[in-house]
């Protein structure tokens, strides 16, 4: 869709060359959901193209993302055979259920950013316990959890004018054992609860709820807790006032699902290894 109201496009190549943020501004990444509706608040774009921030790197403690990341870049990831967790990306692109198209233009932090509850980088990243870096307009920085920076339907907590920048995902995480369900209403539709359990090396289970609830929720547990002792920590963790409730799944029929998904993910990393 063409965006008539747009005047100007800045394309800073630099962190110093971003310009002062204004009323009307908004950056493109991806673009793909920018360009899918109209945007008449809007006058300028600033794109992050030509910063040319490196898709993915791979550090001695974590695997770097940019935000700019394409879906298909990070599917596309040659993953080390240490990364038990590394089926855990796959699943996680392909919960889009988009065109290759979009693949090759839609963006990680774009998903981050538009932080719907069904958004599936958001399951990944919080997941593995991912921290994302925030440019500031006073030139700082801030680090936070992603499960702490989607804080509900569309919400976050980026201020006008802040810079999604990064997410770091510690290589201890991609290394842990780990287990993935999701469930649609539909063969193709969007997901209504996305869980994913995972097994440290000290034997700590780790669940994070998504989809199902407004933002993620995770729990952990000193060891693979028993059936009922997991079902009281959702229930209590998960108040009903914040499962999702849209025309892809009543918030009764999520909360359903996330307590009998959440027990297969418990049998399942309960179970043996698998080779």
């Amino acid at each position: 869709m063409d965006l008539n109201t747009i005047t100007e496009v800045a394309r800073p190549q630099s962190r110093a060359q971003l310009p002062v943020w204004t009323a009307g501004d908004a950056w493109l990444a991806g673009g793909t959901w920018l360009f899918s509706e109209p945007q008449v608040h809007l006058r300028r774009l600033i794109d992050l193209t030509d910063l040319k921030w490196p898709a993915l790197s791979i550090g001695d403690t974590a695997l770097t993302i940019a935000a700019t990341c394409t879906v298909a870049q990070l599917d596309a990831l040659a993953c080390p055979p240490e990364w038990l967790a590394a089926p855990l990306i796959d699943r996680c692109c392909r919960a889009f259920l988009a065109s290759f198209k979009i693949w090759k233009t839609a963006t990680v932090g774009g998903n981050l950013c538009m932080s719907l509850p069904a958004g599936p980088m958001i399951s990944l990243t919080a997941a593995l316990d991912g921290v994302c870096t925030i440019w500031k307009r006073d030139g700082g920085e801030q680090r936070i959890k992603i499960a702490d920076f989607v804080t509900g339907d569309q919400r976050n907590v980026l201020a006008a004018g802040e810079l999604l920048r990064q997410i770091d995902i510690p290589l201890a995480a991609l290394k842990r054992r780990s287990a993935f369900r999701q469930i649609s209403l539909t063969p193709l539709g969007r997901s209504a609860a996305l869980l994913i359990g995972s097994i440290s090396s000290e034997g700590i289970m780790a669940l994070t709820v998504t989809a199902s609830t407004a933002r993620p929720v995770q729990i952990s547990f000193a060891g693979i807790p028993r059936a009922e002792d997991l079902r009281e920590a959702l229930l209590h963790r998960i108040p009903d006032g914040l499962y999702h409730n849209d025309v892809h799944g009543k918030p009764t029929w999520r909360k359903h699902m996330t307590l009998r998904l959440a027990e297969e993910i418990r049998c399942e990393l309960q179970g043996p290894a698998r080779s």
